[in-house]
Parts: structure tokens; sequence; C-alpha cells
């Protein structure tokens, strides 16, 4: 493969792996959302069963008590059910971290592909250049040097 092939592997292999990027920290974001969401939840049960707690002790008859209760077992509900979605959001920002993770080592391995044909190519070329200036160096040597026989 050319270097030239190998450069336009190696900027496909990186844009790939900005794109996982940008994936991955959407995940993030998900998370985040999802967390903030159950933390939200959670705040708001606690401060309604506060608040049912101040009324039972201005005595709460029966009925009241048993929909404040219902109220509390939906908070309960949606507490769960938003925990189990922050645990996918989280289960989806893993797996996609690990697919970044591995894109970046596929990306490093063609660019130290590409680093190590250059470097073989720049071998060549310096010694192309060596033997070219060891040639000139000879031939003025032999210009130099007076001949046997001519004086």
């Amino acid at each position: 493969m050319s270097t030239r092939q190998l450069e336009q592997v190696a900027k496909w292999e990186q844009e790939k792996e900005d794109k996982l990027a940008r994936d991955y920290r959407l995940a993030q974001q998900n998370v985040q959302t999802n967390q903030q969401k159950l933390t939200g939840l959670q705040s708001y049960r606690l401060d309604y069963l506060r608040q049912l707690q101040q009324r039972a002790n201005q005595s709460l008859g029966a009925l009241s008590f048993a929909q404040h209760q219902a109220f509390i077992d939906k908070l309960d509900k949606a507490c769960q059910q938003q925990s189990q979605m922050l645990a996918r959001a989280r289960a989806a920002a893993e797996q996609r971290k690990g697919i970044w993770l591995r894109q970046q080592q596929k990306r490093k391995a063609v660019e130290m592909l590409l680093e190590k044909k250059r470097q073989q190519k720049q071998q060549l070329e310096d010694k192309r250049e060596q033997a070219l200036l060891d040639e000139v160096a000879l031939q003025r040597f032999i210009r130099r040097t007076p001949r046997s026989g001519q004086h």
C-alpha cells in the first residue's frame, strides 16, 4: 500500500474515531440527563413525604391518606422506571466508549504504519543522497589525483 493510500486510510479512520467520540459524548449526556431526572423524582418524592408527614400530624382522613399513599406508590414506580432507564443509558455509554476506544487503537495502528513507511522512505532517500555525495566526492578525488604517466 502506498503512502498516499495509507494517508487516506488514516484520514478515514480519524473521521470514524471523531464520529464515535461524538456518539460517546452524546451517550454521556444522556446518562447525565437521566441521572438528573432520577434525582429530581427522588427529591420530589422526599418533599411529598415530608408534606404528608406534616399533614398527618394535623390529622389526615383515611381516604386522603389512601390517595396520598397511591401517589407515593406512583412516584416509587416512576423512580424505579427512571433507575432502569439510567442503567440502560449507562450501559449504552459504556458500549459506545468501548467502540470508540477500539477505533482509536485502530487509527493509531494505521498512523504507526504510516509513520514507519515515511521513515523507511526517508531512510531510502538519505541513502540515495549519501550515495550521490559519495559519487561526487569520488569524482573530485579522481580529478585531483595526478595520473601516472602524465607530467
